[in-house]
């Protein structure tokens, strides 16, 4: 099983989101939670888990869905690195995963 280290940008950008969500509604911001850390238990036993779309071809990313965020990792010597969290509905910034 390979360990899972959250970047800080990440746990922010996750934080942020929960927080505008729980604004008008508290129970969906905690059932997302709860599907962001189900899908982390799936990655640590499955690393290759996400995807590689276009616009990280030629990285070490991959994207992972959990609708409605996009979770940005990278595989490292059996250590899985989550550097971002973003919304599906906002356009890609590769900067965010350089930071």
């Amino acid at each position: 099983m390979a360990e899972v280290i959250w970047a800080e940008p990440a746990l922010y950008s996750l934080q942020e989101v929960t927080d505008y969500i729980s604004l008008d509604n508290p129970d969906a911001a905690r059932v997302l939670v709860g599907k962001v850390f189900q899908a982390i238990d799936l990655l640590e036993r499955n690393p290759e888990l996400g995807n590689v779309p276009s616009e990280l071809k030629n990285t070490p990313y991959r994207r992972l869905v959990i609708s409605p965020l996009y979770l940005y990792y990278r595989v490292d010597d059996k250590k899985i690195r989550i550097v971002f969290v973003d919304r599906t509905e906002r356009k890609f910034d590769l900067g965010h995963l350089n930071r």
